[in-house]
Formats: C-alpha cells, structure tokens, sequence
C-alpha cells in the first residue's frame, strides 16, 4: 500500500458520497483529502437556514455522505477508521489496510447508486414483518434506533405532519427559502428538479410535504394505507449524534433499497419545535427524534424516477 493508492481511494470515495441523499439535495458537505486522512465538512452556504436553524438537517446529511463514502471503502476492500471530534471538521476517515472486498459490501455500493427519493404512492402490498426486523437491526447496529409506529401512532404522526406543514406554509422566509431549492431544471447541480416531483399531492394519510411548485412524475394511484411508518431517534441531541443519525439514516436506506421497499424521509415535524416535541412523545420521551420516515413497496411496474443533480466533483472534492 503506498501513498498514491491511499489517496485514490479516499478520492473515489468522496466522489461516491456525492450520491447521497439530503436536506432538499443541498449537499452542505465539502470533502478535504489530506494526504492519508478524509476530512468531512460542512459547508454553511448550503445550510437552510430558515428550515434549519440549528443545523441538525445539515448533520443529518453530513453523516448520510458520510456513510455513503464508508460503503465505497468497504466495496474496495478498505479497512478503515473513523473519527468524529468535536466541531470541524465534522468526521475524518483513514484508509489502513487493503483485504477482499466481502460480497455485502460490494451488494451495498450498488445500492448506493441505485437509491432514490421516490415521493409517489405506494402499492397496497404491506412491507413483511421479517422485513421489518431486518431494517431496525440494521438501524441498531448504525448507531441510531428505529421505532415502528402503531396505527393510533401513525394517525398522531399525520397531525403533527399537518402542523408542521401549516407552520411552515405561514411563514414567509420558509416558504421563499424553498421555492430556491425545489422546481425547474435545476441546472446548477443543487435541489430537486421538477422530474422528481409529483404533479399533484398523492393521497396519504401522513401528508407528503406541499412544496411551492408541482412536479412531472404521475402521483399513482391508491392510497398509503398499506404503508409503515417509523421514527428514526437517538439517545442524544448533540452534534455527533446527528451525525450517527445521518449515517444511520442511510445504512436504513441502502438496506430498504436491497429489500425493494420504498423509503421516504418526512422531515417537516422535525424542523417545527412543538412538532418535533411531539414526535418526542411517540418515543416515550426515551430519544431524541432525527426523522419519520415512510416504509413501503412500489408498483415493479414503474420505473425509477430520473436522478437529482449533483455538484460536480471539483465543487465538493479539494486535494491537498
């Protein structure tokens, strides 16, 4: 193992990370690699600062670009650490040694380019139980928790999702920061695109979030009562364990994807104060809420919708 083949692989890891899901696909990270260290940052200018204040959207999708860039490493066969300190940088990563890539890592790293967020309905086929168990181990063993909602639950997760929504549409400064990210062609590689819209609000008993401008993808037809929702927590509200729940956030993600169940991120309740205390109390008050997210399967009749942009490599990639 030599210098030039460590910094290669933490480069092509980077550039994986760019794939990775976040907060209206602002991408708030910026990778540094620094001889045999990968340095993850957060980058303010892409910071939803009315939506997001405290930053904790931003950390979420820091740590989702961070365990993207992780499975990249394990599909080429890279042991490898992490540390998470204090402040910035957010995580750095160190390549030690290179061995056979397993075959999970390598089904993972596919899943990685072939995951979307996919806001149309789903099928009336219920996500199997075992499935179920698998998703929240996974969760477990990334660090975070995922707690399955009952009906009663699911139905105080739709009034909570509805204030939210409420909230946010009276608040100017909300709703003028996301008409910037969401709608049109996007062609500066940042938001979502008006191709990975509905273009109309499908029926859900748990609201989809009402962006300001209508998409091309058909909503589809049915309901969501065949859904499951869940709440993805943690045991702290502090920096680090955003972070852990952005990674978590997508080993769920990645697993959901291999299992053909549809994952969607609700994340309006968490950005509302009263809201989120709200999901809080789903919890028990044990943990600290990251996100609801949908479980559910869709119609293998439809195809996938087109990919969001991304930033270009030399945009969110700096070697040193």
């Amino acid at each position: 193992m030599n210098d030039d083949e460590v910094k290669r692989a933490l480069v092509q890891a980077a550039d994986a990370a760019r794939f990775a899901p976040s907060i209206h696909n602002t991408q708030p990270w910026r990778w540094v690699v620094r001889g045999d260290r990968l340095e993850l940052h957060g980058v303010a200018e892409r910071q939803l600062r009315e939506q997001d204040p405290d930053g904790r959207m931003l950390l979420l999708s820091c740590g989702t670009a961070l365990h993207h860039a992780r499975v990249a490493l394990d599909a080429e066969g890279w042991r490898h650490e992490v540390e998470r300190p204090a402040g910035e940088p957010l995580a750095v990563v160190r390549a030690a040694e290179r061995v056979p890539a397993r075959p999970e890592a390598t089904r993972h790293f596919q899943m990685l380019q072939v995951r979307r967020t996919d806001r149309r309905t789903v099928t009336d086929e219920r996500v199997p139980e075992d499935t179920l168990r698998h998703l929240v181990k996974v969760t477990e063993e990334a660090g975070a928790r995922l707690h399955v909602l009952g009906r009663d639950q699911v139905l105080e997760l739709a009034v909570a999702v509805g204030q939210a929504q409420h909230a946010e549409a009276g608040d100017e400064r909300i709703t003028a920061e996301t008409a910037t990210w969401v709608g049109g062609d996007r062609a500066e590689g940042t938001g979502i695109p008006a191709s990975a819209l509905p273009e109309e609000v499908p029926l859900t008993t748990v609201a989809e979030r009402d962006f300001p401008s209508r998409g091309t993808l058909a909503a589809g037809e049915g309901h969501d009562e065949a859904a499951t929702y869940a709440v993805l927590y943690g045991e702290g509200d502090e920096a680090a364990d955003w972070l852990r729940g952005g990674e978590a956030l997508s080993a769920l993600w990645l697993a959901a994807t291999e299992q053909a169940v549809n994952l969607l991120p609700l994340s309006g309740p968490v950005e509302i104060p009263f809201t989120r205390q709200a999901l809080r109390r789903m919890l028990g008050g044990v943990g600290f809420p990251f996100l609801p997210v949908r479980l559910g399967t869709l119609d293998p009749a439809q195809s996938a919708p087109p990919k969001t942009p991304r930033l270009p490599a030399g945009q969110v990639i700096d070697v040193l």
